[in-house]
This record gives C-alpha cells, structure tokens and sequence, in this order.
C-alpha cells in the first residue's frame, strides 16, 4: 500500500478541521455562557476549546501550530460566538444542543489528528494518539478555566470514541479499497455516532468509587 498517495492531507481534512473547529467553539462558547462569562470571556474559552488540541498535537509533532499560520481559525471562532449570540435560546439553553456540537467536533478532530501524523509518516498509533489529543484537549482545557472536573477524567465515553475512530480510520485503511475521503468521512461519522449513543443510553467508563462507598 502506498501511504505516501493516500495518506495527503485533502479537501475534506480542510473542511473537517474549520467545521471542527467552528463546532467546538460553539460548545466552548455555550459552556462559558452557562458560568455567566462575559463575551470576550466566551471567546477565549471557545477559541481555546477549538484549538487546544491541535496545539498540543502540532508542537508534540514538532510543527508549528496551525492557527498561527492561518489566523482564519481565529474568525471561525468569532463567528461561533456571533452564532451563539444569535441562538442563544436555541443553544445555551438547551441541553442537547451540548452533546450534538461536542460530537461533531470530535468526529471531525479525530480525522484531522490521524491524517496529520500520518501525512507526515509517523507511525499508525502515534496517529491514534495525536487524534485522541486533539479530539479531547482542548475540552480539558476549557473545563479547567471554567473550574468544572475535565469530561476526560469523567465516566463520559469521551476520549476512548477518539481512539475507537482512530482504530476504525486504520482498519478501513488497511482492510477496504475504498478511497481515503470515504473512509475518513466513515471514521468521523462513527465517533459521532459512538457519543450520541453513548449519550442517549448514559454509557460510560466505570469509575472507581470510594471504598467506604462501596462498603456501604
């Protein structure tokens, strides 16, 4: 297999990355509306939720950091908060909505964090790492400024459907003919997929308990 033609970074990573990164913005926003921030305060949490995790994934990698070349992802955050604003009742005030933008940008980010690494022929699960960051970092970021307990480091099926994608995205590309955008656009859509179900039927990673609790 030559990983070399079908491992390039495409149209759809691009768009991937910008509807990402609008997408988790908007869930960055939504959260520091919920604490009572004010607008420039929103802004920073959804910019660092949108962009946290591919920091991280571009200097462990040893590039420079992507928004930093292309301030566009600075606007796509202006207008996540402009699209909060508008939709306030729509979007901060209900809880689905929450979920639904989580989701997606996660979906989304784990396609770029594997095509990324992969792009630049590091190794499969170097690839699984760097999407599982930058799917899940910039959260954990964004829930330390607003004081909440990281979702990661709760029972949510959060991080573990970044690395489930990361495992369908290599399977499909060493087991399937099918085309790289195929095959990216069936990873994205299974980690939203495992975090809406995960969601609706309240699956999660067991949690350990306190030992007087469990005496108890």
């Amino acid at each position: 297999m030559n990983y070399i033609e079908l491992l390039g970074l495409n149209d759809f990573v691009t768009w991937c990355d910008y509807i990402g990164t609008f997408a988790f913005a908007i869930s960055g926003t939504r959260h520091a509306a919920s604490k009572g921030f004010d607008w420039f305060g929103a802004y920073v949490v959804g910019m660092v939720t949108a962009v946290g995790g591919g920091t991280l994934r571009d200097i462990l990698l040893n590039m420079p950091p992507f928004w930093l070349k292309q301030p566009s992802y600075l606007v796509v955050t202006g207008l996540a908060l402009l699209f909060t604003i508008i939709f306030r009742k729509q979007v901060v005030k209900a809880n689905y909505s929450l979920s639904f933008f989580d989701a997606v940008g996660l979906g989304l980010f784990v396609v770029v964090g594997m095509a990324k690494p992969l792009d630049a022929q590091y190794a499969w699960w170097c690839a699984i790492i760097m999407a599982t960051i930058t799917g899940s970092f910039g959260g954990l970021i964004r829930d330390i400024l607003i004081n909440e307990v990281p979702l990661i480091f709760r029972k949510d099926f959060y991080a573990s459907a970044c690395i489930l994608g990361g495992f369908i995205y290599m399977l499909l590309l060493w087991c399937t003919p099918l085309k790289l955008g195929v095959i990216q656009f069936l990873s994205a859509f299974s980690v939203v997929a495992l975090r809406v179900v995960a969601v609706i039927w309240d699956m999660g990673i067991p949690s350990f308990k306190p030992q007087e609790e469990e005496q108890s």
